[in-house]
This record gives C-alpha cells, structure tokens and sequence, in this order.
C-alpha cells in the first residue's frame, strides 16, 4: 500500500510536473504571444501616427501649394493691371509727382488720379513712406519696396474719350482737378490742351497755379453770368468741327488722328466749378456737349453740377484715406494721389506758355511728299500743282502755276521762314514732277548760300537734278540777275517760234503737237529781288523791261517767276508799273508780311511762326488761305529727299550752274579754256580776260585778227587783280599755239608784279624775259617789225606789265606808240597793263591823240567817267569798281561794256 501509495505519489508528481511543465510552456506562449499582441499594437500605432502625421503634412503642403497659387495669381493679375495701367497712361499721364515732366504722346492717354486697393492686397503701412507725397528729388529707390504687390494706378478717361464729374471733399477735390489738368497739359504738344475756366462760386478747383498759361491765350476764364455764352461757343465749335473738320468722312477727331497722323484741332477742357440753377435751355445745351463734344474734341470737368450718369462720363468722389471711389473702378476702394506741387504746375505752366508764344513746331517735310513709288508721275503741260501744308482745319494746302496764277510774289521779314518756305515749295514740285517736267533757275541776292544746297558741293556731291542754275552771293552782282533774265527772254523766244511753227497758243497745246521736243515748265526763283531793281540805273531799267515781257508772255509759254523779297513797298522800280505787280497774282505772306496783299488785308498781321497766308487773287481778302509750312530747312530731311531724286536722274543730266560771288573762278575750269587747241597758226587768235557773268559758264574774249586796234589795254591799280588778267590773257593765246608757232615777249616794269610776270614767263615755252634792262631792245626790235613792209611768218604778242613805267623817255614811248598803231595788221599785238586811264592816254600822245589803237580794255578799279574816251559815244559807261570784277569792251563786237571776274592767279 505503501508502494502504491507512493507510486501514487509519484505519478501524482510526474502528473503535476508535467502540469507545471505544460503550464509554463503555455505560459512561455502566452507570454510570446502578448508581446507579439504588443509588438503588433505598437506598429499600429506607429503606422496610425505616422498616416496621420504624412496626411497632416500632405494637407499642409497642399495649402501651402493653393496659398502659393493664390499669392501668385494675385501677383500676376495685379502685375498685369498694373501693365496695363503703364500702358493706357505711359510718361506725363501716369508718372509720379516726384519724377514727373511734360512728355507729349503721340495719342491720347488716360489720366492717373490715384491708385487701386486690391482686395487681400497688403496695404502700405501708415510709417512707409507715400511716393506720391515725397518731396521732388527723392531717390526712387528710397521711396519704393519689393515686398508687396504692384502698384495698380486708378484711371480716368478724359481727351478724345468723354467727361469727368467730380464731388467730395473741397481739398482733395481741388489737388484732383489740378492733377488732371496738369496731366492733360503734359501729355500733349504745347498748346494743344486750351482750357476754359468757370468759377462763379470762387471754389478754386485748382486753377490758380494755371495762370502763367494766360498770357499765352492757353487758359482763359469766363466771369459769373457768362455760363450760357460759354456755353453756346463750346456748342457752336462742337457743330464747326462736325461741319467742317469731319465733314461726314470721320465720326471723330480721334478716328481723324488716328487716320492721318495729325490733329487739326485742340482739345478744348472747360472747368466748370459750380453754377446757379441752369434754365431748361442751359441744360439742354449741356446735355449735348456730354454727348457729342468729346468726339469734337470739348471736354467737361465738372464740379458742383447735378449730372446724370451716361456715356462717356466718369464720375469720381474725392476723399481722404481709403475712401475715395472712381465710378469706373466699381466698388474697389481708391486712395487718390496728393496733388501737385504748386511749384510744379507753375514752371510747367511758363515752360508751355513760352513754347506756345514762340509758335508751334513746324511739320517734317515728309507730309508734302508723295510716296515714294508716286514720285516723278505727274505732268506738267497745263499746269504745276503741289501742297505747301496743312490749314488749320487739317486739310492740304495746294499752290498752282499755271496761265492763271501764272506768277507769285512772296513776302517775309527777315527771321519769318521765307527760305523755308521757298524750300517746302520746291520739294514739293520737285518730288511729284520729273527734270523733263520741270526746271529751276535759282538766284539769292543776299549774302548767303541759300540755294548752294541745290548743287553739288565738297561735302555733298549730289544736286537737286531739276536745278538748271543756282546763283548765290550776288548781291553786288546785280548784272547776273539781269543776264537771268535775258536768257529766260530767249528761251521764251525760242517757245515763241515754236509755237508759231506748231500754230498753237500755249505750252500744253506745244507739248501735243510735239511730244519728242524738251519743253519743261521753269520755274525762276528770285530771293531779295529788290536788290536787282535797286536804284535808277541802266540795269534796273533793263530788268524791270524784262520782268515785265517774262510776266505778261511767259504764262502761256510755262515759264514761271517767283519774286521773294523782306518788303516790296520800297522798290522805286515797280512804281508806276500796275501792270506788271498784277501779273503776279499768286500772293504769300508770311508772318508780318507788309504790301505783298491788298491793302486791307490784314491778315498775315497775326500769323504764328512757319505759317504763311497763300492768296492766289492777288491778295483779296477772301481768297486767303492759312497754312502751315513745314520745315524744309532741315539739312538732314532735305539731303535724304535729294539724294533720292537724284539717284533717279537721267544719266545725261549733267549738274547745274553754280555762280557764287563770293569765289574766284578758276582759268582751268573753264570749258573755253579746256577747249582750247595748239595749231600751226589761227587766223584769229583768242585772247581770255575773264569769266562773264552769265548764265551760262562763258569766258569774255577779245579776237586778235590782224586788224588795226587789235590790241589789249588793262587798266586801274590793282595788282594782282592786272597780273591775274594778263596771266589769263597770256595762258589762253599759249594754248592755241605750238611752241615754234608764235613768239611771246613778257616786259615786267614794276617790282611789285615781279612775281606773277615770272610765274608766267615760266609757264609760256620759249618766251622772252625783259625788263627795265633791256626792254629797249625789244622795242626797237617790234618798232621795226611793224614797220616792216610784209606781216611777221609768226605772231609776236608781248605783255606788258606797267606799260606806263616804260624807261626810255621820248624814243621809248614813239616806240611804242609806232607798236600799238602799226602792229596788228604785221601780226604784233600788245597786251599791257597800265595804272590808269589818263597814263593810257599819255602812251598814246596824249589827250588829243586817238584812242583806236586800243580796240579792247578791261578796267578794274577805273570809274566810268574816265573810260569816256574809249568807249564810243558821247557818255561813259556805267561803271563803279568792285573788288575782284572788271569791266571789258571790246569795240569791234560789243554795243555795250560786260561785266567780267578775273580768273585767279592760281
């Protein structure tokens, strides 16, 4: 029992010990088991936390994303007004007041008055430093900041778009009004803002600041009670630009602008501050200015006015802060600028005062000009058409020449822009008419080069190709304005034959019957004409006979004078001549232009600078026209129009004739010194003397047959103007030569022409040299070789320099006088400088002798009065010495003397 009992014991034991070994095992499990219950728990929470805290983050991320994106969309759409703004009010129209300036624009802009709050836009700070309340001078850059969106400016519309209506507090109220006005000015050409001030309340508005305007005729004020003439007047310009300007073809002064680049008209504002009750009819007359005056040009600034919203009107309500509105902007807050410093508005004010006082600025000579493919098309034969401008209404201003208006007469003080003027019209007729069309012959009497730009010069080598001649500096040259004439008289002979041959009456029927024939209309243009008619001489006499065929004949032929001049009341010379001033029925005034129109017509008294009356009925009152010139003085703007028409020249057109009075011409350029030729021996050689004034580029010359008298007599005391006529003469008989073809014998009597008498011994092939030395050979020699009984095989000309200090006494001068008589029939020609008339007469036995001998003479500083026994007749010639010019007969060939220029000795 016992073992029993113990094995009991014993499998009680085993039986509890596998129990506690199970139990343990189980619990081992379950323990395995709740840590990996709370492993599993600890990575669900971690992965919950770490889900909510990656959604946490996306969500922020996201806003941040959505915040970025609203920041920037708001950035760029505040950017993008802002760009717009600058884009509707560029420079004076939207600048601010600390850097502002007058900027004219080529159109009409809107006006800044202040500035847009966006919404959730950051506001600036109160301590931040306003830009618009800054003091001028202030660095821009100290007055701005990056932080914050861009500035959106708030804008009215005002010239060519409508009216502006303004209420609110009195002191922003008045800073605004001058802030539009000053804008307005600003952004426009001086003159071309006129503002009209009503202020019978005395509110101010700002306009005080405006007076220096006044005085210019800028800014004018209407007194209490004239509201409803101001009124009527805006209204009746309204229906004139309607009528007139616009003519049904434009429906507005800024569709007009906008289609020819000019605005013939400017903007009227007219600031109404405040009135009395209107009547029914002052109403109605300002209900239709609100509706049909901003397309004219008339614009209201309203201020104390019960208006009704409409079209084309922006109402704006000033106040302090944050509470101001523009209707235009709806229900945005504005903050309105401060207005401008008064110093500002004033200097503004004087600057455009000056300008308009002083005239507009003149148009660009490119408004007169076809384009550039129409160039050269129109025709000539019935008449000579171009536009000289603009009149004041915006229409083209056209000028003809043709039987009628055949002539004009134009008529400028000095300094009015007569030169500019006679500059445009040329342009003009030369850019629409082709050398074949039309030729110019130009003259300037004053001490200028005017016309030098039409020929081809040093610095330019191109010409104006319709310019036949150009003469400048003549004002003491009076003979070159006649030989113009004279040739315009044979060229109007030679029309004249024509005609007759063709059996027609003008030059467009001409043209018809012979179109392969060179008949181009001339147009002779001669600035200070008076000069030519100047005194009761010979040669004004002549002129005004001239002037007055050309004028009476030359319409029907196309031959065209155009007479310029400062005054044409003092020319003696066209006094008592009615017929022919009326032939000259086309008349252009410029500013202060006297006697060039009727006699009560008045109206070149007040004309502004480049601007000119063109009557074309021989200054009538009614037929005047205004117009406005543009600036063809511009060296630049007229070189490009140059040398585009003279690229298109026909390749045998050759440049112009260029006389200036002022240079002394050159034996070398001569075409009749280039034409000369060495031959064996020429019946008649030719001697030079000088260059003519002429028309043409003609060497005076004397002929040395062998006939008594063919002898050359230089006389005065100049020097070198003598050496350089004996040079010419000695030069020119060398050329036609061989060198074994004719002696030359060159006698020098006075140290002072040492010099040149060397120069041309040198130039002249086995030429002899004498002087006081040895002359008397050469005498006794020529005394016996034109005493000989057959002429010489060759011709001996001998050049005398100082003939009357020839050396020798009694002998000497017999010889010489047996020379002068007796040589040119035996080929012996003297050629001699004497230093006066009266010693001319001594050489040739004194004042009983004859003066045959002499056939030729060029006297320089000789009065006529002593040149009385040369010249044939009873008289002298009309001679007062000139520096540089000469006087030259030549008794086998000439009725009267010619004026002459030496050529230069170099």
């Amino acid at each position: 029992m016992a073992e029993s009992t113990k094995q009991r014991v014993m499998e009680i034991r085993a039986g509890l010990s596998h129990a506690l070994g199970a139990a343990q095992t189980a619990l081992e499990l379950a323990q395995q088991a709740a840590v990996a219950a709370d492993e599993r728990r600890r990575r669900v929470t971690a992965a919950a936390t770490g889900r909510q805290r990656k959604l946490a983050a996306a969500r922020d991320e996201r806003i941040d994303e959505i915040d970025t994106w609203h920041d920037t969309e708001l950035s760029a759409l505040a950017g993008a007004a802002a760009a717009a703004a600058d884009r509707a009010a560029p420079g004076a129209a939207g600048e601010p007041w600390h850097s502002w300036e007058a900027t004219p624009l080529p159109k009409a802009a809107e006006l800044r008055v202040g500035r847009l709050l966006l919404p959730e836009a950051p506001i600036p700070h109160p301590e931040r430093t306003d830009p618009w309340s800054t003091a001028p001078g202030t660095p821009r850059e100290a007055i701005t900041s990056d932080d914050g969106p861009p500035e959106v400016p708030a804008l009215v519309p005002l010239l060519d778009q409508g009216h502006i209506v303004v209420d609110g507090a009195e002191k922003e109220a008045d800073e605004l009004v001058a802030g539009l006005l000053l804008r307005a000015l600003g952004t426009s050409a001086p003159g071309a803002v006129q503002i009209i001030g009503y202020d019978p309340e005395h509110l101010g508005g700002g306009l005080a600041g405006f007076a220096p305007l006044a005085s210019a005729g800028v800014l004018t004020f209407t007194g209490p009670g004239e509201l409803p003439a101001l009124l009527e007047d805006l209204v009746g310009h309204v229906r004139r630009i309607n009528e007139k300007v616009l003519a049904g073809e434009y429906t507005s002064l800024r569709e007009l602008h906008a289609a020819t680049k000019r605005r013939p008209e400017p903007w009227r504002i007219a600031v109404l501050l405040g009135a009395p009750e209107l009547t029914r009819h002052e109403r109605s007359q300002l209900d239709r200015l609100l509706r049909t005056g901003a397309a004219c040009g008339v614009h209201l600034v309203i201020r104390g006015l019960a208006v009704e919203p409409g079209p084309g009107i922006e109402f704006v309500h000033a106040a302090a802060g944050d509470d101001a509105r523009v209707a235009g902007a709806g229900d945005l807050p504005v903050r309105l600028d401060p207005g401008p410093w008064p110093e500002l508005v004033t200097a503004t004010c004087r600057q455009i005062a000056e300008t308009v006082a002083a005239g507009p600025a003149p148009v660009a000579l490119e408004s007169l000009l076809p384009e550039p493919g129409e160039e050269w098309r129109q025709s000539s034969a019935s008449a000579l058409t171009a536009p000289l401008g603009d009149s004041p209404q915006g229409s083209p201003v056209t000028v003809t020449l043709s039987d009628y208006p055949p002539h004009a007469l134009i008529a400028g003080p000095s300094g009015t822009g007569k030169t500019n003027f006679i500059y445009a019209w040329l342009g003009a007729l030369a850019a629409r008419y082709s050398p074949e069309e039309l030729a110019f012959y130009l003259l300037d009497f004053k001490e200028g080069v005017s016309f030098a730009r039409f020929a081809p010069g040093r610095r330019d080598p191109s010409w104006l190709p319709h310019v036949r001649l150009v003469g400048v500096n003549v004002n003491t040259d009076r003979e070159f304005g006649l030989a113009l004439l004279r040739f315009l008289g044979g060229e109007l002979r030679r029309r004249a034959d024509a005609a007759k041959q063709y059996e027609v009456t003008n030059l467009a029927e001409l043209r018809a019957e012979d179109p392969e024939g060179s008949w181009p209309r001339i147009v002779a243009v001669v600035d200070e004409f008076q000069v030519l008619l100047a005194g009761r001489d010979a040669v004004a006499a002549e002129a005004v006979d001239l002037l007055e065929d050309l004028a009476r004949r030359g319409r029907s032929q196309g031959i065209h004078l155009v007479l310029a001049s400062q005054d044409v009341s003092g020319i003696e010379a066209l006094w008592g001549r009615p017929a022919l001033v009326a032939q000259f029925s086309l008349r252009i005034a410029l500013p202060k232009a006297r006697r060039v129109l009727a006699e009560q017509n008045n109206a070149a008294d007040t004309l502004p600078r480049y601007h000119a009356v063109v009557n074309a009925d021989s200054g009538a009152t009614p037929a005047n026209r205004v117009v406005r010139v543009p600036a063809a003085g511009d060296r630049d703007q007229w070189s490009a129009l140059q040398h585009r028409l003279w690229r298109k020249r026909p390749a045998e057109l050759g440049p112009p004739r260029l006389f200036d009075g002022d240079v002394v011409p050159r034996l070398a350029d001569s075409p009749d010194f280039r034409a000369l030729r060495p031959s064996e021996s020429p019946a008649a050689p030719m001697v030079l003397v000088g260059e003519t004034i002429d028309v043409t580029a003609r060497s005076a010359r004397t002929l040395l047959r062998r006939a008594p008298g063919r002898n050359l007599a230089v006389l005065g005391t100049r020097v070198d103007e003598a050496c350089a006529v004996l040079a010419t003469a000695g030069r020119s008989l060398a050329a036609q030569f061989t060198p074994e073809g004719a002696r030359f014998s060159v006698v020098c009597l006075d140290p002072d022409a040492r010099a040149a008498a060397e120069a041309l011994h040198a130039r002249i092939p086995e030429c002899g040299w004498y002087d006081n030395e040895n002359v008397d050979w050469l005498l006794e020699d020529a005394a016996a070789e034109a005493t000989a009984a057959w002429p010489a095989d060759r011709p001996h000309f001998i050049l005398i320099y100082a003939a009357d200090a020839l050396p020798g006494g009694k002998a000497a001068a017999d010889q010489l006088r047996t020379v002068l008589r007796q040589g040119p029939e035996r080929r012996l020609h003297v050629l001699g400088w004497w230093r006066g008339a009266g010693l001319l007469r001594d050489s040739l036995g004194g004042q009983a002798s004859r003066t045959d001998p002499i056939g030729a003479w060029v006297a320089l500083d000789v009065h006529g009065s002593e040149l009385a026994p040369f010249y044939p007749g009873t008289g002298a010639p009309n001679w007062y010495p000139r520096p540089w010019r000469a006087l030259h007969f030549d008794r086998s060939v000439h009725r009267g003397a010619e004026v002459t220029i030496p050529y230069g000795t170099s």
